[in-house]
């Protein structure tokens, strides 16, 4: 993440009136380095921690490898502490961070910008006892799973049996199925028949290219065309880290578009599209099935 971006959203938070309470979007897995091998498991069991939403998990990993000098650790630790509420907890993400800053850490420099430094370390780096705070939500749950249900018996027959192929299949594919719905009902209202005029075909829109390389030979065979847009659905949350709004722009125009443009292209289209799914899912971060 470059340190405009870093930069703008600590001035939303500042506007906002919630400075440093507010929930920063995720920072990927950490780099591979040679940091020894414990402090390395460590950071990435705190980011692993951190994805399924267990905070306190994920501060106990990174403070135990911050404790024994891990910068990335430090950053990360101060990065999580900004979610916290209480005064003390914000003091204190500032002063980790600005001990990152200090080691030559650019992201945790950009991250505090001008905000003073913090008095107080975090006790579990002075004592090595477990982090000990409460939350908000890392990001907005999905759509209540009650809601997708009423939306999906209120269907006709034909549309409602689409419906429950996906629900059936969207788990064999680590694919939430409310997330796999609200792009069937974006792309094609559940119509197996649909054709656009780029030649995308089927239920999950898939153009000739995309079925080709997912193994669909006969797009509007429904069955075959969920398996294909699931596949390319998991593929594509894989590449993106579970980021929605990446995952349904590069399902739209295309990953080499979001690649290009470093983000949601553009494109009049696809942003509709985009802010379409986001609405629909209303979650900015793909919940796996195992996590519903």
């Amino acid at each position: 993440m470059t340190h405009r971006v870093l930069w703008g959203w600590c001035c939303l938070a500042i506007l906002c009136g919630s400075a440093w309470a507010t929930a920063l979007p995720d920072d990927g897995p950490p780099e591979w380095t040679d940091e020894p091998p414990r402090l390395s498991r460590w950071i990435e069991e705190g980011h692993r921690a951190q994805q399924q939403r267990d905070t306190l998990q994920a501060a106990t990993r990174y403070c135990s490898a911050a404790r024994y000098g891990s910068v990335e650790a430090q950053y990360r630790l101060g990065r999580l502490y900004l979610e916290r509420r209480d005064a003390p907890g914000q003091a204190e993400a500032r002063a980790v961070l600005a001990i990152a800053a200090q080691r030559g850490h650019e992201k945790a420099a950009a991250l505090l910008g001008d905000q003073p430094a913090g008095d107080a370390l975090p006790d579990c780096l002075l004592t090595g006892r477990a982090p000990d705070f409460e939350v908000p939500p890392l990001v907005e749950p999905a759509v209540p799973t009650e809601v997708v249900e009423r939306y999906m018996l209120a269907l006709p027959q034909d549309k409602r049996r689409h419906a429950l192929l996906i629900q059936r299949l969207a788990p064999r594919f680590d694919v939430d199925y409310r997330l796999a719905l609200a792009i069937a009902r974006a792309e094609s209202n559940l119509d197996p028949r649909a054709l656009s005029p780029k030649n995308a075909q089927g239920l999950m829109q898939l153009i000739p290219d995309t079925a080709a390389r997912f193994g669909v030979r006969n797009a509007f065979d429904p069955e075959q065309n969920v398996r294909g847009g699931l596949a390319y659905l998991r593929w594509l949350l894989e590449r993106f880290n579970g980021n929605v709004a990446l995952a349904s722009a590069a399902y739209n125009a295309g990953e080499g578009a979001v690649d290009r443009h470093g983000g949601v292209p553009p494109y009049a289209e696809t942003r509709e599209y985009v802010q379409r799914i986001l609405h629909f899912y209303r979650s900015p971060v793909h919940a796996r099935p195992g996590a519903l």
